[in-house]
């Protein structure tokens, strides 16, 4: 029989159209038949995939820049982390640097139009939009049935952008861009459900100002029930949320900014920098918590994007040149592997803290994190800015579904990334053998 303090997984708080999702609590689980346990400890797969535009500095190996490169020295097991990827050596046990791959059919391309298909591996016809299905959109046609929302597309600029400028990851299986959101509020309400709030209900919400202050009443009458653990957990739950929203409204000052009306190469940044910082900040917050609820399992986010759009300006939150195309341009020049690979290292941060979010995050009855059971692929469809061939690339997570890590892969132009793309779908339990131009799994992955 199910004990009275049992909480179905599905277990979520309500008030003025808000539905707050809670985390996996030991109360899930308890006063279950063994049977039931076994059921109930399948706990989710997930797939997150980030891209930034414009490459990375890749000076040669006897440069005295060597440092401010992306790529690693060494290679295999035996390798080390430059400067750059530096924020990520905690995290070097669950994650693998590629160095070789890149899509084969879009190296032809000019060398800012690969964004629209860094997901796709497709290469898109001159005068035509027409593109094909994206990773992510695959992965959620098996896995987002499972959850209130399929997929969540973000991206600092929003919306589709134009063609070969997408502002975009997603696309549809009929190769149709998806809308990515932007606002860090609106991706907050499409989490906890505001959409669809009555007009009674978003006044309430307005007034309030914050979806915890509306559930919890209901939260105390739950808490009142759990165990001295879950009631910790819920406490901890409570404050990350609220530090989320209170982040979400902090970072709206940067999209508050109009595209100032100068050439487009020169575009510069009016609001305080700070702004862009807790941008990124917010928009893995929200990442992290979607997944955390179970809102969704799939999710792809562009940190920016290939056109003159206000991500562009985001250099200059670190005190450097507010046009990160300019300071690509230069990242392979004498002199300019520091600059880029300084900000380069600030995403990597941002990165960084994501990942160990997920790290610390424990999940069901097992010793398993969130990241064991989720594959974030983090890289850009350049190399050199200009160039579609290898890619820098990094796959974390997954060691759930039995990846090997702590290790950095060189590849030949020969490999395309498709590969992986391929061993990533079937280590999440999908039955894929192909993807556009791959010609199998990637070795040594899995």
């Amino acid at each position: 029989m199910t004990k009275p303090w049992h909480l179905d997984r599905r277990t979520v708080l309500k008030g003025a159209g808000v539905s707050l999702a809670l985390p996996w609590l030991e109360g899930m689980t308890g006063g279950l038949s063994a049977a039931d346990k076994a059921a109930s400890s399948k706990l989710p797969k997930r797939l997150c995939c980030v891209m930034f535009p414009y490459g990375v500095a890749v000076p040669k190996d006897d440069s005295p820049e060597r440092q401010w490169g992306w790529f690693p020295t060494g290679e295999g097991k035996d390798y080390e982390l430059t400067n750059v990827l530096q924020p990520l050596a905690g995290l070097k046990q669950d994650m693998t640097v590629f160095q070789g791959l890149s899509h084969p059919r879009c190296r032809s391309m000019n060398g800012h139009d690969t964004g629209d298909t860094f997901l796709t591996a497709n290469n898109l016809a001159p005068g035509t939009y027409k593109n094909t299905v994206s990773l992510d959109q695959l992965v959620a046609k098996y896995l987002g049935d499972k959850t209130r929302l399929a997929s969540l597309t973000v991206s600092t600029d929003g919306g589709i952008g134009p063609r070969t400028r997408s502002t975009t990851l997603s696309y549809s299986e009929k190769g149709q861009p998806i809308p990515a959101l932007a606002d860090p509020k609106l991706i907050f309400q499409r989490i906890f459900g505001q959409d669809n709030a009555s007009r009674k209900d978003r006044a309430r919400l307005e007034n309030s100002g914050s979806i915890l202050d509306l559930v919890l009443e209901q939260s105390g009458d739950l808490k009142r029930k759990l165990g001295s653990g879950d009631q910790q957990k819920l406490d901890e739950f409570e404050t990350s949320v609220r530090q989320v929203e209170q982040r979400v409204e902090r970072s709206r000052e940067w999209l508050d900014i109009p595209l100032p009306k100068v050439d487009a190469s020169a575009i510069a940044l009016d609001a305080d920098p700070e702004s862009a910082k807790e941008y990124i900040s917010a928009i893995y917050d929200l990442l992290f918590l979607a997944y955390q609820t179970d809102i969704t399992r799939v999710s792809a986010f562009q940190l920016g994007s290939y056109g003159p759009t206000l991500a562009r300006t985001f250099p200059a939150c670190l005190g450097l040149e507010a046009n990160w195309h300019s300071i690509a341009h230069k990242a392979n020049r004498k002199g300019g592997a520091e600059a880029m690979g300084k900000f380069d290292q600030f995403l990597a941060q941002n990165l960084s803290r994501f990942l160990q979010r997920m790290k610390e995050t424990r999940e069901g009855e097992s010793d398993s994190s969130m990241l064991d059971r989720t594959l974030v692929l983090y890289g850009s469809s350049n190399s050199r800015t200009h160039q579609n061939v290898n890619y820098p690339l990094l796959l974390a997570g997954g060691k759930n579904f039995g990846l090997k890590h702590d290790q950095f892969l060189k590849f030949g132009n020969d490999v395309p990334m498709s590969n992986l793309f391929v061993s990533m779908m079937q280590s999440l339990g999908i039955e894929q053998e192909s993807f556009v131009d791959s010609t199998g799994g990637l070795s040594g992955v899995a």
